[in-house]
């Protein structure tokens, strides 16, 4: 029940997207052709439908595996991420499996060698060129979906998950990499079953690029909305690392009647900047998670100064 915002309103945008495909039916509308993504030759092709075509879907159970999946693992890479950084990594997932679907596509229609003829036969009965090009239409986030499966095995690689029917549970990477080998062994065997595997390996790839995009671009890890842990402390203590180099020449400070010699002072607080420093750069290596007690402790505790 308590999902973050960007995860909620996504599952909430494809219900509604769903309902109107259901009561668009009943006026005779069809809102696939319309808002699905046509075979860019064809002639209902638009350009917008590479972001509307990841909101419609093909029937209930279409819907109810691509938003389980979203709530179950979008949630935990929008509260990791932020919900900027996971909003666009979902579309762009979205979108790149469009993309890769779209050269598929256009691969089957020159290796079919459609452009010579003005009609088809597809069994039962014939169709206009045109017309059956309509017909290459996909729906679905599923494009989306198998990025968000990618970013999580990347993401938490040792999370154990219980997945039916397997009797023991199985770690998120082995597990995403079985996805994977499925989805490509399935687009490679041609089973004609209507499913768009390929757009499904593309959104997996773009997930990729984009995640490795990222962690060169951000020393190996990640930071939301808010900025990383380490941003946060590197900003704050941006200013006061310089104090310390201007100390030339030694000073007195007076407390409580008493005279301290300010080398030692410097000294102490040079040591302190050091072994904050050390800590950052930990948390820009591994993480925050991989922070001992006492290095958090001390964090929070230069934080409050």
């Amino acid at each position: 029940m308590n999902m973050p915002p960007v995860t909620k309103n996504l599952i909430i945008i494809n219900l509604l997207f769903f309902l109107a495909k259901l009561v668009a039916v009943r006026y005779g509308m069809d809102l696939d052709n319309l808002l699905g993504l046509n075979f860019f030759l064809a002639p209902d092709f638009r350009l917008y439908q590479f972001f509307t075509y990841m909101f419609m879907h093909g029937g209930f159970e279409h819907i109810l595996f691509n938003m389980f999946a979203v709530w179950m693992f979008g949630r935990v890479m929008e509260s990791y991420w932020g919900g900027r950084r996971f909003l666009l990594y979902y579309m762009v997932c979205g979108v790149g499996a469009g993309l890769v679907q779209e050269g598929v596509q256009y691969v089957s229609y020159l290796w079919q060698g459609l452009s010579a003829y003005e009609t088809v036969n597809i069994g039962y009965s014939v169709m206009s060129m045109s017309e059956y090009l309509n017909s290459w239409t996909t729906v679905g986030a599923s494009g989306a979906v198998y990025g968000i499966l990618l970013a999580f095995g990347m993401s938490f690689p040792n999370e154990r998950l219980f997945i039916f029917p397997l009797p023991v549970p199985i770690k998120a990477k082995f597990f995403v990499i079985g996805y994977a080998v499925i989805e490509l062994l399935s687009a490679l065997g041609n089973s004609g079953d209507g499913v768009a595997h390929f757009a499904h390996l593309g959104g997996m790839i773009f997930g990729l690029l984009l995640i490795l995009y990222w962690r060169k671009n951000n020393g190996g890890g990640y930071s939301n909305d808010r900025g990383s842990v380490s941003d946060k402390f590197k900003k704050w203590f941006s200013g006061r690392r310089d104090r310390f180099s201007s100390y030339e020449k030694p000073k007195m400070n007076a407390t409580m009647g008493e005279r301290k010699d300010d080398y030692e002072y410097n000294a102490r607080k040079k040591a302190e900047a050091e072994d904050i420093d050390r800590i950052l750069e930990k948390v820009r290596k591994s993480g925050y998670k991989s922070l001992t007690e006492e290095e958090k402790r001390k964090l929070f505790d230069a934080s409050q100064r």
